[in-house]
């Protein structure tokens, strides 16, 4: 299924995560970024995501709170080249009492080309239980907040269709 994505000017007015440069050592045999470090983008990228929701070390460690990704789905839509200077940006699309669901986008700014994205679903973890489990009230509206202010762009995110929160 061809889904349509969007420009780099339409990813650009989302919230950025972070900037990174490609360094040599991710180059494979093809010449070109090895599919494991776009994955090492996007965790990267998680930080920054986690920090915009108000989530710090206490989280994990004081109220014994996470997260379990259970779903991606990535296009891969151009190469990343050594050298060349990344940016990270995210949407929040909805989200349930347990899960939230995003797409996260690489944007090649060497090239002005949109790399890759990831779309995801995300679930709150009880790190004691080592389950699943509802998000505290302040972290539910912090992603409430999220999802109305990434969902102000003009343009449909391009999800696969086949998951939700």
């Amino acid at each position: 299924m061809r889904v349509e994505q969007p420009t780099t000017e339409q990813v650009r007015e989302l919230p950025r995560l972070m900037q990174h440069p490609v360094p040599p050592e991710w180059e494979d045999q093809n010449g070109h970024v090895n599919v494991k470090y776009y994955m090492t983008l996007y965790d990267l990228g998680g930080l920054p995501m986690l920090s915009a929701m108000g989530i710090d070390e206490a989280y994990f460690l004081e109220r014994r709170c996470g997260f379990f990704d259970l779903e991606h789905h990535i296009f891969y839509l151009s190469e990343l080249h050594v050298g060349d200077r990344i940016n990270i940006y995210l949407r929040l699309v909805n989200r349930s009492q347990k899960r939230f669901h995003g797409i996260m986008f690489i944007v090649n700014d060497s090239r002005d080309l949109l790399a890759s994205t990831l779309e995801f679903v995300t679930s709150g973890a009880d790190l004691d239980e080592r389950r699943t489990a509802a998000f505290p009230d302040d972290v539910a509206a912090r992603l409430d907040r999220m999802i109305e202010e990434h969902g102000r762009p003009s343009w449909s995110p391009p999800l696969c269709g086949v998951m939700s929160a």
